[in-house]
């Protein structure tokens, strides 16, 4: 069995059993190249095996673009720096959903449309004051999603146009945040805060989460920062929480049962949890008596189970793009608050050691975005449970972008992939 190329370069051939079959190349359009293995099953039987489907493509996007091996970043051909520098979250969400950076019109509209349906009705608030204050706020979040649908019954059907489209994500982009609060006041057992629809997107956020509390004072530097992270959050090409919109959303299910399902995979502590592991960590070593570089020594010990979290990305094998702005942003944020935080104390001699120990600069296991975003939640009070939900509200835009450019695709299949049964057999009739 063995695979070479055509001298076309347009596709390759593929030698199972003396037989052949030829798999067109796709090529992207920053170089990434795949092998269209549609046909292979009905031609040949055969299917490919490939757990975690980390060698398989499950669709063509003009979204996302990101290369592991160089540390880069782009959202709809914007590089990811330029975006946390110059633009702020609803300007990028625009641009994923729509695909090109908004004109001032069309930003003006896009923000209009978003506070036209900011009002969270009073069924959605009573299904939050029923929950108990104990409920994580990724199990609020999910639930009051899918909810969501009984406030738009005209969106819950098998083919929306392009204009329910448009509704729903208006609807959900301006519901998130009012969801995200409630996470926050439900888990306080505090009245929840109704919308300002003339308010800036994340400063409105801020306001319904912190309203009446000793932090609803919110500081230029912090909302860059806010602003900043759900930029660096916002989409991340097709990892679990994605992929899982992407599926749910290929059966034609509503957006809210699709954007639920995306929550719930971010909720697992492999995809969202990582900043609050971060915290737990450094929760860990202040309570063993917060040296830092005996957890350091542990985690180089391959014997040890130990891990360092918020170091080395699953993607990225240099750096994590994100990490760099967010550092920055963090250093800001700790600077003018002046926060004294043992967690945080522990935080930057951590982030020190690490970046001048030379196991970690071999390996390049450098600090990543959840390292930074974990210490800047914590640095704003929010409680460790609601980072995961901070991600939702950040990822938002992606998932929506993503499950639009799915359903705008002409080609869009049911996702079903297959499986290779390893299970008890019938006995032959030869036997």
């Amino acid at each position: 069995m063995g695979i070479r190329k055509l001298q076309t370069n347009t596709s390759g051939i593929l030698d199972i059993e003396g037989h052949q079959i030829e798999l067109p190349v796709i090529e992207g359009s920053e170089g990434e190249k795949g092998l269209d293995i549609g046909r292979l099953r009905a031609n040949t039987g055969y299917v490919c095996v490939d757990p975690g489907f980390v060698n398989t493509a499950s669709c063509l996007s003009q979204i996302t673009y990101l290369d592991g091996e160089k540390g880069v970043l782009h959202y709809r051909g914007h590089p990811i720096e330029d975006l946390a520098e110059n633009a702020n979250f609803l300007e990028v969400s625009f641009l994923l959903i729509y695909g090109e950076m908004p004109n001032p019109t069309e930003l003006k509209q896009f923000q209009n449309d978003i506070a036209q349906n900011s009002k969270t009705t009073q069924f959605i608030s009573s299904i939050g004051k029923a929950l108990p204050k104990d409920t994580h706020p990724m199990g609020i979040l999910s639930s009051l999603m899918v909810a969501l649908s009984a406030d738009k019954p005209e969106l819950v059907k098998q083919d929306l146009s392009a204009d329910e489209r448009n509704l729903a994500v208006h609807h959900i982009m301006a519901q998130i945040k009012n969801l995200t609060a409630m996470c926050y006041r439900v888990n306080k057992g505090l009245d929840f805060v109704p919308s300002d629809p003339g308010a800036d997107y994340v400063e409105d956020f801020y306001t319904m989460t912190f309203k009446g509390t000793e932090h609803e004072s919110l500081s230029p530097v912090v909302k860059d920062a806010l602003n900043t992270l759900l930029i660096l959050h916002a989409d991340h090409e097709q990892n679990c929480s994605t992929s899982s919109v992407r599926l749910v959303g290929s059966s034609k299910a509503n957006p809210y049962a699709s954007i639920a399902s995306g929550i719930n995979a971010l909720w697992g502590p492999l995809h969202g949890g990582a900043n609050q592991a971060v915290i737990e960590m450094l929760e860990q070593m202040h309570a063993d008596g917060g040296g830092y570089k005996k957890f350091v020594e542990k985690a180089k010990d391959k014997n040890d189970p130990f891990r360092l979290m918020g170091f080395g990305h699953r993607v990225y094998k240099n750096f994590d793009p994100r990490a760099q702005i967010i550092k920055k942003a963090c250093d800001k944020v700790l600077n003018q608050l002046g926060i004294t935080d043992p967690l945080l104390d522990l935080a930057k001699g951590l982030e020190k050691e690490a970046l001048s120990d030379p196991y970690f600069i071999e390996r390049k296991l450098y600090p990543n975005v959840d390292f930074y975003s974990g210490i800047i939640y914590k640095a704003l009070n929010i409680p460790n449970q609601m980072f995961t939900a901070m991600f939702a509200l950040g990822r938002l835009p992606g998932w929506l972008a993503q499950w639009k450019e799915m359903l705008e695709d002409p080609k869009m299949k049911i996702g079903r992939p297959r499986q290779i049964y390893q299970g008890k057999s019938l006995p032959s009739e030869e036997e």
